[in-house]
């Protein structure tokens, strides 16, 4: 069975699959909330539906400013 779009592909585009699941499920939140009409008349979940977005470029996944700065000051300490 194949995944569509492939997992591996959302990982990438992500960064890594925490990100990958965070994005993917606030954007299903959003589509259900705003949508509500659409997704029921859809023959996909919000989640598909998010996860198709993230794949065709229209969401991205990013951190959040204040969260690079932090992840930026982080150093190895060998």
């Amino acid at each position: 069975m194949m995944i569509d779009p492939p997992i591996e592909e959302l990982r990438e585009k992500a960064g890594n699959e925490y990100i990958l699941a965070n994005v993917v499920a606030k954007r299903a939140k959003t589509l259900e909330k705003e949508m509500p009409d659409f997704i029921d008349a859809s023959q996909e979940k919000a989640i598909s539906l998010a996860a198709r977005e993230l794949y065709s470029g229209k969401i991205e996944a990013r951190l959040p400013e204040n969260e690079k700065k932090e992840n930026d000051s982080v150093t190895d300490n060998d």
